[in-house]
């Protein structure tokens, strides 16, 4: 009787062993998969983004998303420090700036029903009044900063998507 009990014991034990095994193997897979794609959020502090002016600078990180609790997203206004820049440029590296975000990983929807978003996470430099720091905009920038009154950044741009 007590051998019977513990082979009930042990095969119960067993199977639940096996089921955790393959919860696990699933979960890793599930673990991998995810880290493998990249993983798309608003631009929060610490968030490092790619220049896209000529200003003098390359990358910049967030320090804040102004006028939003989670992020800021496309059009909207960030306060950043400059990482790398180039020599002789019109900002130093350490700097603190101001910058619009016109391209985000994150994606937005627009009032047809499509969305855009973007490979990279992408600024334009901008002083307090809201005006370029730079003179060009390099690749892609969406429409929806007319709506944000940046419209001297759109005329700047090279192509409007």
């Amino acid at each position: 009787m007590a051998a019977s009990s513990f082979s009930k014991c042990f095969r119960v034990g067993h199977s639940l062993l096996s089921s955790s095994i393959q919860r696990s193997s699933s979960q890793e897979a599930t673990c991998n998969n995810v880290l493998t794609q990249q993983i798309r959020t608003f631009i929060q502090m610490r968030t490092n983004l790619k220049v896209v002016d000529n200003s003098g600078a390359k990358r910049v990180m967030c320090i804040q998303a102004l006028k939003g609790k989670k992020g800021a997203r496309l059009g909207d206004t960030i306060v950043a420090s400059v990482k790398e820049a180039q020599p002789g440029g019109k900002v130093k590296k350490g700097q603190v700036v101001y910058g619009v975000v016109v391209r985000a990983a994150m994606q937005k929807g627009r009032c047809d029903g499509s969305e855009v978003k973007f490979d990279d996470n992408a600024v334009v430099l901008v002083n307090k009044q809201g005006e370029p720091i730079g003179t060009r905009v390099f690749g892609p920038v969406p429409h929806e900063l007319r709506k944000k009154k940046h419209v001297k950044i759109l005329s700047l741009a090279q192509h409007i998507a």
